[in-house]
């Protein structure tokens, strides 16, 4: 059962939403010039690349002033779920997940033993304003490149990579190309997820959480994609994993492939490594708050044990799907994504 706050917090996103779409209903009806919403959904993209722009320039001044870091994490949210196919509840993760790691029940120092208190570990950017943009009827392919900019802004700050929290599986397409597209050249992608996400266009949506490789794979950001933790897919996942030459781990082998996946070796010849996780790659078990619940994932020791020993310069991450509608009374889900974010980080900075 939903507590109040979550409910609350469903009722006034739909609400909000429903008002803005109502709203430009409304001045179309009444034969509004086009051109004047055109441009005042100009103006709310210009401040809120602004705000990100400003955030991250401060950040980057602090890291640089601070000296000694060659490569600095930063967090960038993205709370969006419009493109989730069965609920949307991952548009309300990144500050649950925010909340986790700074909640105070464990100390602030990674297992790898960095100290997250170090900005130049791991500093915050803030969130994309997506309901706001979106509430002035900004579409799907405006809004992904609001994200591929904002993501710029970040890197553009050096030595800032981008952590990004999702969010549904949508935003890493916008997020890939932004990092292919900065460094110069694709990259080499480590996807941890339950389900393949390289639908053409699912449900006839191409930005759809679970078509978002197929178009990173389509605009040539990655040379190779390895995903792990597969264990939902169907013919059409297999043939698109063939089309674009993805290398597929399923679960039902894991144990077979384990000794490759915790000894991998990446980015050489490419600009970098990528990673992206889904939540769901885990077993429930580990991770009961996700959208799309599939039984017989991996363990959370699988899944660091994979992330630390990675050889490869990791030069930007995703942590996407957490629900927060459903996860536990006390956010076990939150907690666990902190987790990866925070070994992520470490990853990251050097």
């Amino acid at each position: 059962m939903l507590s109040p706050s979550i409910l609350a917090r469903v009722s006034a996103m739909s609400i909000i939403g429903r008002r803005g779409i109502h709203f430009l209903r409304k001045l179309s009806a009444e034969n509004v010039p086009s051109d004047l919403i055109e441009k005042g959904q100009s103006r709310v993209i210009d401040a809120s690349l602004t705000l990100i722009r400003e955030s991250a320039k401060l950040r980057g001044e602090l890291v640089r002033a601070l000296g000694g870091a060659v490569a600095s994490t930063s967090l960038l949210g993205v709370p969006l779920g419009h493109n989730s196919s069965f609920l949307q509840g991952p548009a309300f993760a990144p500050p649950r997940i925010r909340e986790a790691i700074w909640c105070g029940s464990t100390n602030s120092t990674t297992e790898e033993g960095k100290e997250l208190r170090d900005p130049r570990v791991l500093t915050d950017v803030g969130d994309i304003p997506i309901q706001e943009i979106r509430d002035c009827g900004v579409e799907d392919e405006r809004l992904m490149n609001v994200i591929s900019e904002s993501v710029k802004l970040v890197m553009e700050q050096d030595p800032l990579r981008p952590l990004v929290l999702g969010g549904d599986h949508s935003i890493s397409y916008p997020v890939v190309r932004a990092v292919s597209e900065k460094l110069g050249g694709p990259v080499d992608i480590l996807h941890l997820d339950a389900h393949p996400d390289i639908y053409d266009a699912f449900e006839g949506n191409i930005y759809s959480h679970a078509s978002s490789f197929a178009r990173i794979m389509e605009g040539g950001y990655a040379r190779r994609l390895l995903q792990v933790g597969i264990r939902s897919i169907n013919i059409e996942g297999r043939e698109q994993g063939k089309r674009f030459g993805v290398e597929q781990y399923e679960m039902r082998t894991f144990s077979r492939d384990r000794h490759f996946l915790e000894n991998l070796k990446l980015g050489e010849g490419v600009k970098g490594v990528y990673i992206s996780i889904d939540v769901d790659c885990l077993d429930p078990a580990f991770a009961p708050g996700v959208s799309h619940i599939e039984p017989g994932g991996l363990s959370f020791r699988d899944v660091l044990n994979i992330l630390h020993s990675l050889q490869g310069d990791l030069v930007a991450a995703d942590v996407v799907e957490l629900n927060p509608q459903r996860d536990t009374v006390d956010g076990m889900t939150a907690m666990v994504a902190a987790k990866l974010v925070r070994e992520l980080a470490a990853k990251m900075s050097k």
